[in-house]
């Protein structure tokens, strides 16, 4: 049997330290992620008797529809509802675009200096 290291506290104390720093490191990303995932977009036609919402995951949220919209005609409302719905896709691109770009721009020195080494 060996004796223990003496080096050991050090070792531990030095991953304790790196370990630390990563989840330090990683709570941006986790709260950026938990924000995108709360991101709705939102759409509206037919001078506003037809809103939708859209979630991060494509999906419709919600749709409301006025009920004087009901007077546009079958065609007419199915088109004013894929309208709203693609006015909140693109709302909710946007909005993630933004917070994309501003939650990982402090990541970008890192990324510069590892494509470095």
């Amino acid at each position: 049997m060996t004796a223990p290291d003496d080096g050991a506290p050090f070792l531990d104390e030095e991953m304790q330290r790196l370990l630390a720093q990563f989840q330090a490191d990683l709570r941006p990303l986790q709260e950026l992620r938990e924000s995108l995932d709360n991101l709705r977009g939102h759409g509206q036609a037919a001078n506003g008797q037809v809103k939708a919402e859209v979630l991060p995951s494509g999906a419709l949220g919600g749709l409301r529809i006025d009920p004087r919209a009901m007077r546009l005609g079958a065609d007419a409302l199915a088109e004013a509802v894929l309208a709203a719905a693609n006015e909140a896709a693109a709302d909710l691109a946007k909005q993630m675009a933004g917070m994309m770009t501003d939650g990982l721009t402090p990541f970008a020195d890192e990324v510069r200096r590892f494509g470095q080494d």
